[in-house]
């Protein structure tokens, strides 16, 4: 039921459209959304999730998931990671994978809603040390389209793994387009 619920808002109402096919059959992957512009980037995602009836997480740093609204968040698909100066948050969202069955970890890569010109590695280096492969989401409010890539293996050649990255993503434009990527 909200399935469908979802599908009339995305489909009718908001008169959207999704390129590809979200892989269904991958348990494990860093999901990487750009361009993330604004906080309507944060509800497009929980939608397009129903919409696909699809599992998908997210890390936040630990106190969020404590009382009175823990049980939200991990509700809500998160996971608590120690994101302290002292901690390697790379390797404990690692140890995240290992410890479940299914886990989709959505980040956005300009670590920020502001325009940047580079993006921040942390999901490459997650995928790496999880040994899971990289799925790129674009939020397109320009042509109203949600574009989704195939996975993605990291390989050796980090600048050209990212140039790929980049290439999927050109000419995509976010919710505020002068911060788009």
């Amino acid at each position: 039921m909200l399935q469908a619920i979802a599908k009339f808002i995305y489909f009718k109402l908001m008169g959207w459209s999704v390129e590809g096919t979200f892989p269904s059959h991958i348990e494990k992957c860093v999901i990487a959304v750009v361009p993330h512009t604004s906080l309507v980037d944060f509800f497009l995602g929980l939608l397009i999730r129903r919409v696909w009836n699809e599992e998908i997480n997210y890390v936040g740093k630990k106190s969020l998931f404590k009382a009175p609204f823990g049980w939200f968040f991990r509700w809500m698909g998160g996971a608590p990671v120690d994101r302290s100066k002292n901690s390697d948050t790379v390797s404990a969202t690692a140890e995240v994978f290992k410890r479940r069955k299914k886990f989709r970890l959505t980040l956005a890569p300009e670590g920020t809603r502001k325009k940047v010109t580079k993006w921040k590695s942390g999901f490459y280096y997650i995928a790496k040390a999880a040994e899971v492969p990289v799925l790129l989401i674009a939020f397109d409010f320009g042509k109203k389209q949600v574009k989704v890539s195939e996975p993605y293996f990291t390989t050796e050649d980090k600048e050209a793994d990212f140039k790929e990255y980049e290439a999927f993503f050109k000419g995509v434009v976010g919710y505020v387009p002068e911060y788009s990527y």
